[in-house]
Order: structure tokens, then C-alpha cells, then sequence
């Protein structure tokens, strides 16, 4: 019996061991949720660039947008385990989506990989607004609520608690405008179609240097060193902290050596001085966590706003 049991073991081993070491043999899809332009987009163009050299295969970016991000995380957690198929994966609307809706994915389906970047969410209008500051902005909602748009890329998403919260701080009442990403909702807002956009800092960083948007403020703790001259909403007197982590993942079974050696050249590239000058170039904020702590941080914001979700349902500003 432990002769059998060896044999079949090195069978495999022969078999399995080497085609594992093979891999990749082939193109590597990359699934986007949202649409060309965005955040998650170019995270993933820009990486994919810096990782195909290595790798000797192209990554083939696929954007899937639609429904905050549902329709691409469902297309990762349903595509072929084997290292093929990969994606992008944002926070929180991973985690929200299942929490307030039945979703066409589970977050148990996805495998995290690593986390690449964390960009802070801000308040912008176009640049001829008469919102001059944050007071502006609430000052006229409250005198008309209901009657300004407030941008953001679906129900779930970091933009969307930080308007909730900005309502609930503010006593004053908003219209969410969902968009497909971030690239639509910019546009939008500069051909006036919008008036306030939840967009991160570095989403919106070319419109601020070319001065066709202003930011009100920034959802961080403190400033980021991008934009120092932006206030937090937290100096304004609204506690509201929100950022989108954007990270890799693939579907659930996909080979534990690979999901390594993914995170690994993730690592690399983070620390990468070629590769971080060209991060600071797209605006791009790194924050690399490897596939251990990525699953634990998903972990932690799916116990956090599920949280919320039994002590505020946020369904009702759909």
C-alpha cells in the first residue's frame, strides 16, 4: 500500500511540478470593474507593464465596469483557477456590495493576491462653482435639500459612505448620481451635468493641475503629501475618513505558488525606485500588503461595515 501510495505521489509530483514551474505559458487576463481612466484601471495598466518584463508574458487588461464594481468582481470569482484570469479588487465596495444586495459573487469566491495602492477620497466641483469651500456646499444643501448631485461610482463605494456620512454630520440631504467609474464622473462633472463628484485625489490630480476642478477637501486623517494645500473634512468639522484600497485577486483554487509569486513581484515593483517615480508620475499612492495581509484587512472591513449595515442600512439612499 505505501509502495502504491509513493508511486502515485511521484506521478504528481512529475506532472504537477513542472507545469506549475511552466507557468506562464501564455497572455494573463487582468479584469478591471471599472471603466479606462480610472483608478483601478490605470493601477492595472501600470503595474501590468512593470510585471510583464518580468514575467515574459503581456497582461491583457479587460475592463468589466458596471454596478459598483459587481459585474468585474463576479467575472474574477468565476473565471478558471489557474493563474490565467486575475483581476483587480477595491475596498469597500468588495465587501459592501454582498452586505446590501444579493450579489453575483461572494467574497469568499476571490483569493486575495496583494494590495497595490490607498488613495484618499475627496469632494470636487468644477472649477467655476459657487461652492468656494465645504461651508458652501452645505450651506446650500441645507437651504434646498435634495437639489445638489453628488457623484459616485455606485452604492457601497468609499465616495458614497463618505457623502452619507457627510449628510448625517451635516444635517443636509444630497442626490447620489452613480457613474460607471471615476473617468465618466470627472467628465461629467466638467461639462457641468454634475456638481459634486466623490472622486480620490489622485483620480482627479490632472484636472486640479490643468485647474478645471477644485477639491473642498480630502476624507483623511491628515493631508496627503499630494495635496497639502487641501483640507481635510476632518479640519472642516466632519469626521470622515474613507479611502480605495485597490489590490489583485483571482478565483478561489487558483495554486498557492502562484498567488506567491504574484504578491512577490507586487513587493518588488513596490519597491522599485523606477517603478515608485513612475507610481508618483500617475498619482498613484503605493501601500503594498501582501496576499496574508490583504485577506486579513478584507476580513476586517467586511466585519466593520457589516457593522453599519445592521446599524444603519444604507440601501435607502439608493
Amino acid at each position: 500500500m505505501r509502495g502504491l501510495l509513493a508511486l502515485v505521489l511521484s506521478v504528481f509530483i512529475a506532472v504537477a511540478g513542472p507545469a506549475a514551474a511552466a507557468w506562464p505559458e501564455k497572455p494573463i487576463t487582468v479584469l478591471v470593474p471599472f471603466g479606462p481612466g480610472g483608478g483601478a484601471d490605470i493601477a492595472a495598466r501600470t503595474l501590468g507593464r512593470w510585471i510583464e518584463s518580468r514575467l515574459g508574458q503581456p497582461f491583457v487588461i479587460v475592463n468589466r465596469p458596471g454596478a459598483g464594481g459587481e459585474i468585474g468582481f463576479a467575472a474574477i470569482a468565476r473565471a478558471i483557477p489557474d493563474g490565467y484570469t486575475i483581476g483587480v479588487v477595491t475596498l469597500p465596495n468588495l465587501v459592501t456590495i454582498p452586505l446590501e444586495r444579493r450579489a453575483s459573487y461572494a467574497v469568499e469566491q476571490i483569493a486575495p493576491i496583494a494590495n497595490l495602492v490607498d488613495d484618499v477620497g475627496g469632494v470636487f466641483v468644477r472649477a467655476d462653482s459657487r461652492f468656494r469651500s465645504l461651508a458652501d456646499l452645505v450651506a446650500a444643501a441645507k437651504a434646498a435639500p435634495g437639489a445638489i448631485s453628488f457623484g459616485t461610482t455606485g452604492i457601497g463605494t468609499y465616495a458614497h459612505f463618505g457623502m452619507l456620512a457627510l449628510e448625517r454630520q451635516a444635517g443636509i440631504s444630497l442626490t447620489p448620481v452613480a457613474y460607471g467609474g471615476t473617468a465618466a464622473m470627472r467628465l461629467a462633472l466638467l461639462q457641468g451635468e454634475l456638481q459634486v463628484a466623490g472622486v480620490s485625489m489622485t483620480d482627479a490630480a490632472q484636472e486640479m493641475a490643468q485647474g478645471q476642478v477644485r477639491a473642498l477637501g480630502q476624507m483623511a486623517a491628515a493631508r496627503w503629501s499630494g495635496t497639502p494645500d487641501v483640507p481635510t473634512l476632518r479640519e472642516q468639522g466632519f469626521d470622515v475618513v474613507l479611502s480605495s484600497l485597490r489590490g489583485f485577486a483571482a478565483p478561489v483554487g487558483i495554486p498557492p505558488a502562484i498567488v506567491a509569486r504574484l504578491s512577490a513581484l507586487i513587493g518588488e515593483a513596490a519597491a522599485d525606485p523606477a517603478f515608485q517615480a513612475l507610481a508618483k508620475q500617475q498619482a498613484m499612492p503605493l501601500a503594498f500588503w501582501d496576499s496574508a495581509r490583504f485577506a486579513a484587512e478584507i476580513a476586517a472591513q467586511r466585519a466593520q461595515y457589516g457593522r453599519v449595515w445592521q446599524e444603519r442600512p444604507w440601501r435607502e439612499k439608493e
